[in-house]
């Protein structure tokens, strides 16, 4: 059975630069998301080109977003990764150790207390 696309689903980010092109402010649009306008301080898109074999990526951040911002945000993309990747793979073990290396950054980055 061939798959055939039955619908589309749009999502746009707009960024706001600055005279020297740094970004001041982000606002994203999901069409199935109910998500409108959001505002945003960070991105981070990974994107797979399977013709080169490679990562396209753009990681972008405003210049108010706060080092302890940047570092939750760090920790939490982290653990999504990992769920992310047990979900798309089956591989629980290195889920596991990858979870155990998020515990490790956030007490190395001071998110959490260390136990």
């Amino acid at each position: 059975m061939e798959d055939k696309i039955t619908k589309t689903s749009e999502i746009s980010i707009k960024i706001g630069l600055n005279e020297n092109n740094l970004p001041i402010g982000m606002k994203w649009t999901a069409s199935e998301g109910n998500v409108e306008n959001a505002a945003a301080k960070a991105m981070l898109l990974s994107l797979w080109d399977s013709t080169e074999k490679n990562t396209m990526k753009i990681d972008l951040w405003t210049k108010d977003m706060s080092v302890d911002e940047m570092k939750q945000f760090f920790h939490q993309t982290l653990l999504s990764l990992a769920d992310s990747f047990e979900k798309a793979t089956g591989e629980h073990n290195i889920c596991e150790d990858l979870k155990d290396y998020c515990y490790h950054f956030a007490t190395k980055m001071k998110i959490i207390a260390e136990e």
